[in-house]
């Protein structure tokens, strides 16, 4: 009797073991189908829980009227870190009966920090994807227990094309993995360091061109180059500042000669009409109402008459002097004098001289002894 309980005890456990085997291979092939790379099927089973969820907590809502605040959706941050794996299944009859290491418990926030500062001091997101070989970019990027940093999108090629949950590096199994995003600010780092670098040359080139044009050469040959450059800029400045439409220069001389001629036709006519002697008489009259004695060039006495006049005959007491001459203006001089000073007024020619006492155009009558 008791050999055959022993029998069955050991048949009985060889049994229980066998089962616990099958379902920890059953078990353990469902987890790689749900890998924490791959989450079609992870998401559909949240969807199953959500909904039941849903199901169990609806209530019925009593509309009492009144306006409620629509809170809109709230905004994620993008560079936040999370954990892709799911919740770790319940152990195994097999692991439970310490057949199969039980799995790894999650990790806590404090021991993710510890991976990550491993990761950073070993550079894995300063240098590129160890999968696809490129750099990571903006494109997303998980993290894994093992410190070892992938593209999202190569750790689930690469778990697809294995069909085993292993990192491709140090072939750790059931690691779990957590999203971050250290390659992207450290491209988004160099980007700005390329834009301020690029940004910051086109300054400086800007300047030095600003500078060559302004600051001369030491060099002989580039400062005259420098030079016919200025000259030329600078012509070709004052002939695009004049005015190149030949109808308009056309009527300004036209109008400039009908002015002058106006101008010299009044001259003329008022130089040019030849007093009469009714005209003399008129003047001499005016020039003696005058009383001037003195010729007003030389400041020599004029010819006087006998009684203390103004002598405008050309005889003084009985004895010859120097001839009078008696302009148009009434003004009254030596002749020798006026000669005297429209020789030496170059600038003026006859009939145009000058008087010069009133500045006008005269004619000049020599008076006859």
């Amino acid at each position: 009797m008791s050999k055959n309980k022993g029998r069955s005890l050991k048949q009985d456990n060889l049994a229980v073991t066998a089962v616990a085997l099958q379902d920890h291979i059953l078990h353990d092939l469902q987890l790689r189908n749900l890998s924490a790379a791959d989450h079609s099927k992870t998401k559909v089973q949240k969807r199953e829980s959500r909904s039941k969820s849903l199901k169990r907590n609806t209530k019925a809502i009593i509309d009492t009227g009144l306006k409620k605040t629509i809170q809109g959706p709230k905004v994620e941050d993008p560079e936040k870190e999370y954990v892709l794996d799911p919740k770790p299944p319940p152990l195994t009859l097999a692991q439970k009966l310490g057949l199969f290491e039980p799995p790894p418990p999650p990790l806590s926030s404090g021991e993710w920090e510890k991976v990550k500062q491993r990761s950073i001091l070993q550079g894995d997101s300063v240098q590129p994807c160890p999968v696809c070989k490129e750099d990571f970019e903006l494109r997303p990027q998980v993290l894994l227990s093992c410190s070892h940093v992938f593209h999202r999108a190569c750790l689930q090629a690469f778990e697809k094309f294995a069909n085993k949950k292993t990192c491709p590096l140090c072939r750790r199994n059931q690691y779990q993995t957590r999203v971050i995003h250290d390659g992207a600010r450290l491209f988004k780092i160099k980007c700005a360091t390329r834009i301020q670098a690029c940004w910051r040359g086109h300054v400086v080139r800007k300047w030095y061109q600003d500078l060559r044009r302004k600051v001369p050469p030491t060099d002989a040959k580039m400062r005259r180059k420098f030079f016919e450059e200025k000259f030329t800029e600078i012509s070709h400045r004052i002939l695009c500042s004049y005015s190149t439409d030949i109808e308009d220069l056309f009527q300004e001389i036209d109008h400039c000669l009908a002015i002058n001629r106006s101008v010299l036709q009044q001259l003329e006519d008022w130089c040019g009409h030849e007093l009469t002697e009714e005209d003399w008489e008129k003047i001499q009259t005016q020039a003696l109402h005058r009383e001037t004695y003195e010729c007003p060039i030389c400041l020599t006495p004029l010819p006087a008459s006998s009684d203390g006049h103004q002598d405008l005959s050309g005889t003084h007491c009985g004895q010859p002097s120097r001839e009078t001459v008696l302009l148009s203006c009434s003004h009254v001089f030596h002749h020798t004098c006026l000669l005297a000073l429209e020789e030496f007024s170059l600038g003026d020619s006859s009939p145009f001289h000058a008087c010069p006492l009133c500045r006008s155009c005269y004619q000049k009558k020599i008076l006859e002894c």
